[in-house]
């Protein structure tokens, strides 16, 4: 039995400090494109006076590379963290698009729920109106906080296939797993609720989730390709949330070599 002081102080700090529990940004750049001997343009997107999104811009250099994926991250760090997979997608022949929400990395702005969908809303505008992509050759990819934002997008705009890696239902599910004795619904504040849009969501959908994933469950995974439409498809990673080993895998590298010839 928590005694009630306790409870009730725990629960005052799940609800005032819910901002600092689900994002974690990183201003400092770890690496670089360099570093990887990529190839990238700077893109900075201004939004207002005093905020902008940020991000980097990998090209193809071939005609035939006419599609471009949509990335959206995961809530911790920054772009800077997600070179790898970068270079894994430009070594699949397709051009990436990475930013960073506002308050993460060289995006200056204010950090919320409303403001990343707004963020992806920008990136995928950008991609239209700069690049002069075509919404069906545009392919958004978000990773676990990233993949809610994405969901978000998907259900708005036309694109050319959504791409959800080891993300969750909502927020408020994930609240009730790690919190049981607390009425999280009434705490919550940030919502995040995919399982509540997977459904409106009209194009190609690739969700994929590893049994091992240490901080957001498999069944999460499960829970969003039964509920979204066809056309769909499920891939099993191999190992924990932040283990990127699945890059290596043969049967994830055909997996998403054929989604992206939709």
């Amino acid at each position: 039995m928590i005694p009630l002081g306790i409870y009730v102080g725990v629960g005052l700090y799940l609800y005032f400090n819910q901002k600092n529990m689900i994002f974690f940004p990183k201003k400092n750049f770890d690496a670089s494109p360099k570093e990887y001997n990529l190839q990238w343009e700077n893109v900075d997107i201004r939004v207002g006076n005093k905020e902008n999104i940020f991000g980097w811009y990998f090209p193809i250099a071939d005609a035939k590379a006419d599609k471009v994926v949509l990335f959206c991250h995961g809530n911790a760090g920054n772009i800077s963290d997600r070179l790898p997979t970068v270079k894994f997608l430009v070594g699949l022949k397709i051009n990436v698009f990475i930013f960073d929400y506002r308050g993460y990395g060289k995006s200056k702005g204010e950090l919320s729920e409303v403001n990343v969908y707004g963020d992806a809303r920008l990136g995928y505008h950008w991609l239209i109106h700069e690049k002069k992509f075509k919404p069906k050759d545009i392919f958004i990819l978000g990773r676990s906080l990233g993949g809610a934002v994405a969901i978000d997008l998907a259900k708005d705009v036309e694109c050319g296939g959504l791409i959800v890696e080891s993300s969750f239902t909502s927020t408020m599910d994930l609240g009730k797993k790690m919190f049981p004795w607390f009425p999280i619904k009434s705490l919550t504040k940030y919502r995040f609720d995919s399982i509540d849009k997977i459904d409106l969501v009209n194009c190609h959908l690739l969700i994929a989730h590893s049994p091992d994933d240490d901080v957001i469950p498999f069944y999460m995974g499960q829970a969003l390709f039964e509920k979204a439409k066809e056309p769909k498809k499920f891939f099993h990673l191999q190992g924990r949330h932040n283990e990127i080993e699945y890059l290596k895998d043969p049967q994830y590298i055909q997996a998403l070599t054929d989604f992206f010839r939709f």
